[in-house]
């Protein structure tokens, strides 16, 4: 895969940020079911441009290589490291 071809799938299916696996089921789920080519708005390219797109980047995100290390854990839990103290943060 090159990026472009990435790029262009992030493109097609409006996603401009970081996104979970639910949430781009979810995002797959509702520009298909609007450009179903039984809808009033419907297209078979657009249709199959989704379909493309949403396998090229599920099959990104299944085959990411984590990292497990702290910084990275601590980059996707901000309070783990100060879950008595989080309120305390409000008051600084």
């Amino acid at each position: 895969m090159r990026y472009e071809d990435f790029d262009k799938a992030l493109e097609s299916l409006n996603i401009v940020t970081r996104m979970t696996q639910s949430e781009l089921k979810n995002q797959y789920l509702r520009l298909s079911k609007k450009y179903h080519p039984d809808m009033p708005d419907g297209s078979d390219e657009r249709f199959k441009e989704i379909s493309e797109a949403y396998k090229l980047i599920r099959n990104y995100m299944r085959n990411y290589r984590f990292s497990l290390d702290k910084d990275e854990f601590d980059s996707q839990n901000p309070l783990s490291n100060r879950p008595d103290d989080w309120f305390k943060s409000f008051n600084s």
